[in-house]
Formats: structure tokens, sequence, C-alpha cells
């Protein structure tokens, strides 16, 4: 391995329709939030589904791609890199963990294994 990468492939639906702000006359901003689910068996062999939730944001075309294609519900793969940031609100410092899209894949519902 000669480089190692920041890269996160995360593969599930999304919680609500995606949220777009548009900045001057080009720059488009999508922010949206998607599930991932892991199933297991626990010590009592009772299959258990774990959910986790991942904020995503988009730029430019990728934004422009969600917010013509993307509503809630649907199955997707988003590729990109994670940034950890923080800021303040009411005071008090807040941090945040998301996903920055490079790319947005969505998968019909033929294409999803169960």
């Amino acid at each position: 391995m000669n480089s190692v990468r920041n890269q996160v492939t995360l593969i599930g639906n999304t919680g609500a329709d995606p949220e777009i702000k548009t900045f001057g006359e080009n720059g488009k901003l999508a922010t949206l939030s998607i599930a991932t689910n892991e199933n297991y068996k626990n010590q009592k062999g009772e299959r258990v589904t774990e959910t986790q939730w991942h904020h995503v944001v988009a730029w430019g075309r990728n934004a422009e791609y969600v917010e013509k294609n993307v509503t809630k519900g649907q199955a997707l793969a988003v590729s990109g890199r994670l940034v950890n940031r923080s800021y303040e609100k009411d005071g008090e410092k807040k941090y945040v963990t998301e996903v920055v899209a490079n790319e947005v894949v969505l998968f019909h519902p033929q294409n999803t294994a169960q």
C-alpha cells in the first residue's frame, strides 16, 4: 500500500428527502442522512439489527444529482471521505462527523440484496 487514504463507502437508505442549499449562481450543497444496518445474532441466538445513521454532504455536481434523483427511503451507495468538524451553537461547542461525497449511486429495488 503506497498511501493511506481517507475513504469510506456506505450502502444504505435515506431517512428523509435531502436538504438543498444554493450559493451564488452555481454553488449547491445537498445534505442527507443515510441508515446502514448490521444484522447479527446475540448471545441468546436472537437475530438483532443495529442501525447507524450517517450524515452526508455533497457539493456541486454531486449536489445537483442528489437534488434531482434522491428522495426519502431510497437505497444508495455513497463514496467519499470522513470529515470531523466543530461549531458553536448557543455557546456550546458541537462536534460533527460527516461523509463528504465524491460519488452517489442509486440502487433500484431489483439490484439490492436482502
